[in-house]
C-alpha cells in the first residue's frame, strides 16, 4: 500500500490501515499535529502488532468536528498506546478509546500517570457539562464541577452526547501501567518502548521505540514535547544518539525565545508598573505551566525584584497538579525545592492562594489592583479565566500575560494578535488592558534548543517528520535542519499520510 499525502484522515489510507482491511507489514501513521499543533496521535503497524503513539484532543477552530471523526480506526484491535506526557493535546482522547473498546495496556511515566488521575476526570466532567448544557439540563445550582464550566474542548457526538464521560476516563486510567525512565519493556510483540526526560513537563517523554517487524529491527523516535535547555524547574531533554525514523516537534521552530534573564527582567517590570493600580491576568495551562510560573514569581520575590505579591491560582485542576508536582519534588531541581521551601516560609513577600468553589473565583473580580490572577485555560478559550478577562480588559491600568502558545482560532490567539474587542459570554468586550507575551517562559524549545537536540544524534535519521506545528512553522523548521545540519530527508507530513517503516 502506497503513502499518500494531501487528503484528510477521512479519505485516505488511515483508514484503511487502521481498520479491517489488510495494513502494509510495517508503517507508521500520522492521525494528529500534522501541519498544526494539537491533536498529536501516531499509528505504528506491524505484522502482530499495532499502538498509537499519543492519543490527543484537536483545540482551536473546528476542533469539534476533527475530534468527532479522530482515530478512525478499530480501537479493539489495538494492542497499546505510548504516552509522551499529560497535556490534552496528546492525552485527551484516550476516553474515547477506552469508550470504543480499547483494551491494551497505556504506557506512561510514573508522573505522567499521576496527573491523568486528575486531568482525564476533569476532561470528561467538561464533556459532560457541555453537552448538558447545550440540552438546556443543566441545573441552575450546579455541582463543583459543573460549576467550573469548560475550560479546554468542548466536543460532543452527532446526537449531543458528550464524546466520552467520566465512566470511560476512568476506564482508560486502569489501562495505565507505570514505565519508569532509562526502563526498556515490551509493548506489543516485535515493540519495545524506552522513556528518556523530554524536560517539558512534569514527567514529559521522548519514546524510543524499537520495532522488529520481520529480519530487520527499526527505531522510531518520537519527540513528544522537548523543553528548551536551562529552564526553570526541569532538567534539560535527555539526548537520543541514534533512530531510523524521527518524529520531532516544531512548535517554536521558527523562532528564538528571549533569554530567561531578559524574560525575568520583563516580567519584573510589568509586575511592579502594574500592580499598584490595576491586576495582571495571566492564562495558564493547568499543568506545568501554572507551576512553572509560581517557581518565577517566587524566585523574583526572593531576589526583591518585585512588590509583595498576591498571586490568586483560579483552578482546581491546577491545584491538584501542584499537589502531584509536589509528590514529584525529587525529579526537579534542586533549586525548585530550596525555591519552594522559601516561599513557604515568606508570605508576607509572596502570598499565594487557590480558590476552592465558583464564590471564591467570583468574588477575585470584586479586587480592583494588586493581584497576580493564574487561571486556565492557556489559550484562554474556556474556563474561569475567561470570566477574570471579562473583568479586566477593558481596564487600561490592567494587564495580561501570555507565558506559552496560542492556537489559531483561540481567544488567546486574537488577543496576543491586537484584537481592539472580543466577545466574551454573548457580550462585546472592549481590550484596552496591555498585552505582554513572555516568550521565554515557554515549555517548548524554540529553533535553537530543538536543532541543539537534534545535534545529538551521531547520524542523521533516514527519514526525519515535523509535526506539532503550523503548517509554515514547520516547513520553516524543516528548512532550517536541512540547512543547518544537512540532513536529507526531511518532510512535514499531511495528516493522514501512512509511510512504510521498512524501505523497499
Amino acid at each position: 500500500m502506497s503513502a499518500k499525502s494531501g487528503q484528510t484522515s477521512e479519505e485516505c489510507c488511515v483508514a484503511e490501515g487502521a481498520g479491517d482491511a489488510r495494513p502494509p507489514d510495517a508503517s507508521l501513521s500520522f492521525l494528529g499535529a500534522a501541519g498544526e499543533v494539537t491533536g498529536s496521535a501516531f499509528l505504528v503497524q506491524l505484522p502482530k502488532a499495532r499502538f498509537l503513539v499519543d492519543c490527543g484532543m484537536f483545540q482551536g477552530r473546528a476542533s469539534g468536528e476533527k475530534n468527532a471523526a479522530a482515530l478512525d480506526l478499530d480501537a479493539r484491535r489495538l494492542d497499546a498506546v505510548v504516552l509522551t506526557h499529560a497535556h490534552i493535546d496528546h492525552s485527551g482522547l484516550l476516553p474515547l478509546i477506552a469508550r470504543r473498546g480499547f483494551r491494551g495496556a497505556i504506557h506512561a511515566t510514573p508522573a505522567t500517570a499521576d496527573l491523568l488521575e486528575v486531568m482525564l476526570p476533569d476532561a470528561a466532567h467538561i464533556q459532560e457539562w457541555s453537552a448538558t448544557k447545550r440540552e438546556g439540563r443543566e441545573s441552575r445550582t450546579p455541582g463543583p464541577r459543573a460549576a467550573r464550566g469548560p475550560r479546554r474542548i468542548r466536543d460532543e457526538d452527532e446526537d449531543g452526547a458528550p464524546l466520552y464521560t467520566l465512566a470511560d476516563a476512568q476506564a482508560a486510567l486502569k489501562r495505565v501501567k507505570r514505565l519508569d525512565y532509562g526502563v526498556t519493556r515490551e509493548i506489543a510483540p516485535g515493540a519495545t518502548v524506552t522513556f528518556r526526560n523530554a524536560g517539558h513537563i512534569l514527567g514529559s517523554a521522548i519514546a524510543v521505540v524499537d520495532v522488529t517487524p520481520g529480519a530487520q529491527s527499526r527505531r522510531l523516535v518520537f519527540s513528544g514535547d522537548l523543553g528548551g535547555p536551562g529552564r526553570p524547574m526541569l532538567p534539560d531533554p535527555e539526548q537520543v544518539e541514534r533512530s531510523d525514523l524521527l518524529v520531532v516537534e516544531s512548535t517554536y521552530g521558527n523562532r528564538l525565545h528571549r533569554s530567561l534573564e531578559s524574560t525575568y527582567d520583563e516580567i519584573a517590570a510589568l509586575l511592579s508598573a502594574t500592580l499598584p493600580r490595576g491586576n495582571v491576568v495571566v492564562p495558564a495551562f493547568a499543568v506545568g505551566r501554572t507551576q512553572e510560573i509560581l517557581h518565577v514569581l517566587a524566585d523574583l520575590s526572593r531576589a526583591g525584584r518585585v512588590p509583595p505579591l498576591t498571586v490568586i491560582v483560579d483552578s482546581p485542576l491546577a491545584r491538584a497538579a501542584t499537589e502531584v508536582t509536589a509528590r514529584h519534588a525529587a525529579s526537579l531541581e534542586r533549586e525548585t525545592r530550596e525555591l519552594a521551601a522559601w516561599q513557604a516560609s515568606h508570605p508576607e513577600r509572596m502570598r499565594v492562594a487557590f480558590t476552592e468553589t465558583p464564590a471564591d473565583s467570583m468574588r477575585i473580580n470584586g479586587i480592583a489592583s494588586g493581584l497576580v490572577i493564574v487561571a486556565a485555560s492557556g489559550m484562554a478559550d474556556a474556563g474561569r479565566v475567561r470570566h477574570h478577562l471579562r473583568h479586566n480588559l477593558p481596564r487600561a491600568e490592567c494587564a495580561v500575560m501570555f507565558t506559552g502558545f496560542q492556537a489559531q482560532g483561540t481567544l488567546g490567539r486574537a488577543l496576543v494578535d491586537g484584537a481592539k474587542e472580543v466577545t466574551l459570554f454573548h457580550e462585546r468586550i472592549a481590550v484596552r488592558a496591555s498585552m505582554h507575551t513572555i516568550g521565554g517562559l515557554s515549555a517548548h524549545a524554540d529553533q535553537a534548543g530543538l536543532l541543539e537536540w537534534l545535534r545529538g544524534f551521531r547520524h542523521p535519521p533516514s527519514r526525519t517528520f515535523v509535526v506539532h506545528g503550523e503548517r509554515e512553522v514547520s516547513h520553516a523548521f524543516a528548512e532550517a535542519i536541512r540547512a543547518q545540519l544537512a540532513w536529507g530527508s526531511v518532510e512535514v507530513p499531511e495528516r493522514g499520510l501512512q509511510v512504510p517503516i521498512i524501505a523497499g
